[in-house]
């Protein structure tokens, strides 16, 4: 099975017969694609390596790891595989539209800001007031 090997910090417009030169330097037979911005078509910065031999790969992560190329230092590491239940709904994940049953949503609490004052919060003019109120209570609940 490959092994696969993200590469970020790449510079923007770089050189990909420069960089397949580089990994090339490590060892023959690394495939490497760049990941490309759908509108401009540059390189978003990073891409994905694809290595047959683990040896190989632990090699690239600790010579390019950090190391300069084009100014910018590279980062080279493992790629983390995403499930197949990202949710991810153009790929194929639980969000579609089918009437498959998928798992709720949690509810997440929307916070709305508004400059109209809060009918459940007191009123700023007398917040010095309640606070003294409050340390009263207080002080009665301790004392009794």
């Amino acid at each position: 099975m490959s092994v696969r090997l993200y590469i970020g910090n790449l510079p923007q417009n770089f050189d990909k017969k420069e960089l397949e030169a580089l990994l090339a330097s490590v060892s023959e037979g690394i495939r490497f694609k760049a990941v490309l911005d759908r509108e401009t078509g540059n390189c978003r910065g990073f891409g994905f390596a694809n290595i047959d031999d683990k040896k190989v790969a632990s090699a690239l992560i600790e010579q390019l790891n950090g190391r300069e190329f084009n100014g910018n230092n590279l980062r080279v590491e493992r790629s983390e595989r995403r499930d197949s239940n990202s949710g991810n709904s153009r790929r194929g994940g639980t969000n579609s539209n089918n009437n498959s049953q998928a798992a709720p949503r949690k509810g997440a609490k929307k916070v709305i800001h508004s400059d109209a004052p809060n009918a459940e919060a007191p009123d700023p003019r007398w917040a010095g007031e309640l606070s003294k109120l409050k340390e009263l209570l207080d002080n009665q609940k301790t004392a009794v």
